[in-house]
């Protein structure tokens, strides 16, 4: 009805090795904004196999999946690259938020800013910080810095 506050999805996609999507949550909290966080899933999901080629492989075809769908859902996509590893699966989730259009924020540190220039080009804005990507949110969805 009138006055009433959409929900805004925002996916937080890439790195998975350290706390920047409890940091992204922790800020979206506190700025109390209308938003559900989804992300990829972050554990392996089908158990064990004893052959690693086809246990990725299973894994990687449920998981694209879910990230499809989720990817297809957001109003948002937030893609970080982090320090240590080479995320192909975060430029391709990239690259397919920008084939949807759909909004893109990347998050990285400057040593990668030769790297990403093409994903970066593709984005509204590239952040440092998660704390700047709530920043950036909050601008989006209320307006205000």
């Amino acid at each position: 009805g009138a006055g009433e506050q959409r929900t805004w999805i925002v996916y937080l996609a890439g790195e998975i090795h350290s706390d920047w999507r409890e940091r992204i949550a922790a800020g979206v909290a506190a700025a109390d904004l209308p938003v559900v966080l989804t992300h990829p899933v972050t554990d392996h999901i089908l158990g064990p196999e004893d052959d690693k080629f086809w246990h990725d492989h299973k894994g990687a075809g449920v998981n694209a999946i879910r990230t499809g769908t989720l990817l297809r859902e957001a109003d948002v996509v937030v893609v970080r690259f982090g320090e240590k590893y080479k995320q192909w699966n975060a430029a391709f989730d990239a690259g397919q938020a920008a084939a949807l259009g759909t909004p893109l924020i990347t998050l990285h540190p400057p040593a990668h800013d030769h790297a990403l220039k093409e994903v970066d080009r593709a984005a509204l804005a590239v952040a440092r910080e998660p704390e700047q990507v709530v920043a950036i949110l909050r601008y989006a969805i209320e307006g205000r810095l």
